[in-house]
């Protein structure tokens, strides 16, 4: 039985568009040094509820919610994900998953069934580089290009991320991955914020001009490429 590790009551940020609740589920296969979530990736974060107390706020919240957003960790990890989704679009709530795209199997079905109306994911850099930033020696990115193109293709609403860490990311990354990701529906850079859960020190957000840099060098690939929370 799924265990829920964090719950936010509101947010009008995490579900574009919609007023929302968001769900934290634990375990993650990557390591990225710059996650604010490190505890739920670690396991060392205990459990803040049962499903069933979950499904208990979400009926209290039925006409004052519109969605629920899914995100950890790694949601799609979980054998018992479309269950937990089921159950909460039973309510009446759509639903958002955040996903790295390793699982593709999971994610085709979750597709497959209708079960998410808007999906995140995240492209963590241009592939040269993506081990480094996912904190692991070496990764197989034929599953995340997998996912790349079950979203292109799903005709729901979605959107790739990337969170820009000034160690990690340079412009010349940002034109190979708007080729990869050519003709994409939706992509924001966001820029890397430190916190006290974030597991490695010494990493910084880049400036503004470099975030623009950034963007500049995806938007011929995608048109509606965009900053997010970027200011100047």
């Amino acid at each position: 039985m799924l265990k829920i590790y964090g719950l936010q009551k509101m947010t009008l940020l995490d579900y574009p568009g919609h007023v929302a609740c968001t769900v934290f589920l634990n375990a993650c296969n990557f390591r990225c040094p710059y996650c604010h979530n490190f505890e739920l990736v670690t396991g060392d974060a205990p459990p803040v509820m049962e499903t069933e107390e979950l499904f208990s706020f979400l009926g209290k919240r039925r006409g004052l919610l519109d969605g629920v957003a899914i995100t950890g960790g790694e949601p799609c990890l979980h054998p018992e994900l479309p269950e937990l989704i089921r159950r909460i679009r039973s309510l009446g709530f759509k639903v958002k998953l955040d996903t790295n795209g390793c699982y593709p199997d999971m994610l085709h079905r979750l597709l497959e069934e209708g079960l998410v109306d808007y999906a995140a994911m995240d492209i963590k850099n241009s592939p040269a580089r993506y081990a480094e930033t996912v904190g692991l020696k070496q990764v197989d990115l034929s599953p995340v290009r997998e996912s790349v193109n079950l979203l292109m293709g799903s005709g729901i609403d979605y959107e790739f991320r990337t969170t820009v860490v000034d160690e990690l990311h340079d412009e010349v990354d940002f034109a190979e991955i708007g080729q990869w990701i050519r003709g994409a529906k939706r992509y924001y850079l966001q820029a890397f914020t430190d916190r006290d859960t974030v597991p490695f020190g010494g990493l910084h957000a880049p400036g503004a001009e470099k975030m623009k840099n950034c963007l500049a060098r995806v938007r011929p690939f995608v048109e509606t490429a965009e900053l997010r929370g970027v200011e100047g």
